[in-house]
C-alpha cells in the first residue's frame, strides 16, 4: 500500500530524511515514531505528495508518486499536525468544497458525515472556521478526510488538540477503518497510543531509520519493555531521569 526506496530530502546542505525504506502493508496500522525534528512530518508530505523528492521513490496503492500524483491524491486522506482550511469558509462551505473537489457521492458523504459530526460533537458547521479552536478544526479535518473513506490515511500528531473523548473516539475509528481495509499510518509522541494501537511500529532519528518491527521484534533489540524506554534508548533520551535528578 506504502512503498519508499531510498527516500531522501534536502533542504540545501541539510539532510531532513537519509535515504528511508518503507513498506507498508494492506490494513496495517504502521506507527511512525522520532523526537522533534527526526523527519516525520518531511516525510509525510513526500510520501502524500506535498513535498518534491530529492531523490527515490514512493509507491501508493502501487502508483508512482511522481507519475499518477492526482490519482493517489483522489484515494489517500491526509491529517495534518496543524489543520490548513480556509478561515473565510464556513464549516459546511468546506465541507461542500472537499465533496467537489474529490468528486465524491455527495448523498453517500454526506450521510458518513453525519455520523461523524454525531459522535465528535460538530455543531458548529454553520460557524466561520476562522472562529474554530485548534480542536474544533482539528475534529472536521479528521471528519472530511474519514466522510470520504479512503484507502489510505496519514495523520501527523491526530490527536494533538483533542479533548479526551474525541481523542478516544479517534484511536477506535482508526481501529474500525482498519479492520474493514484501510491502511493507516501515523505519527504521535504519545508512546502508549503507538503501544496499544500499532500492528508494526518505524523509529526515525536524525532523518534515519533505526529501528522497526511489532513491539515484540523492537524488544529483541532492547534490554527495556516498554515502547516508551524502548524509544528513549534508541533516540539517545536515557540520560533524563539523571538530568531531573541534577535540576
Amino acid at each position: 500500500m506504502i512503498i519508499a526506496k531510498e527516500l531522501t530530502r534536502k533542504f540545501g546542505d541539510f539532510t531532513a530524511v537519509d535515504r528511508l525504506n518503507l513498506e507498508i502493508k494492506p490494513s496495517e496500522i504502521y506507527g511512525f515514531l522520532g523526537p522533534n525534528g527526526a523527519g516525520k512530518t518531511t516525510t509525510i508530505r513526500m510520501l502524500t505528495g506535498s513535498l518534491s523528492i530529492t531523490s527515490g521513490t514512493v509507491k501508493i496503492l502501487d502508483m508512482d508518486i511522481a507519475e499518477k500524483p492526482i490519482e493517489i491524491k483522489k484515494r489517500i486522506g491526509v491529517v495534518p499536525e496543524e489543520p490548513k482550511m480556509y478561515g473565510n469558509l464556513k464549516g459546511k462551505e468546506f465541507v461542500d468544497f472537499i465533496i467537489n473537489i474529490y468528486k465524491v457521492n455527495r448523498q453517500e458523504t454526506l450521510g458518513r458525515l453525519k455520523e461523524l459530526c454525531d459522535i465528535f460533537d460538530i455543531n458548529y458547521l454553520e460557524d466561520f472556521i476562522n472562529d474554530y479552536s485548534h480542536g474544533m478544526k482539528q475534529k472536521l479535518m479528521v471528519a472530511t478526510v474519514l466522510m470520504r473513506k479512503p484507502d489510505v490515511i496519514f495523520l501527523d500528531e491526530p490527536t494533538v488538540g483533542l479533548d479526551a473523548k474525541s481523542a478516544k473516539i479517534l484511536k477506535m475509528l482508526i481501529q474500525k477503518y482498519a479492520e474493514e481495509g484501510t491502511t493507516i499510518f501515523f505519527t504521535t509522541h504519545i508512546l502508549e497510543i503507538a503501544e496499544k494501537m500499532c500492528k508494526r511500529i518505524g523509529i526515525i532519528n536524525k532523518g534515519k531509520l533505526i529501528a522497526e518491527g511489532t513491539l515484540n521484534e523492537l524488544r529483541t533489540k532492547s534490554r527495556y519493555k516498554t515502547l516508551e524506554d524502548i524509544f528513549l534508548e534508541l533516540t539517545g533520551g536515557e540520560e533524563v531521569s539523571d538530568l531531573i535528578k541534577e535540576l
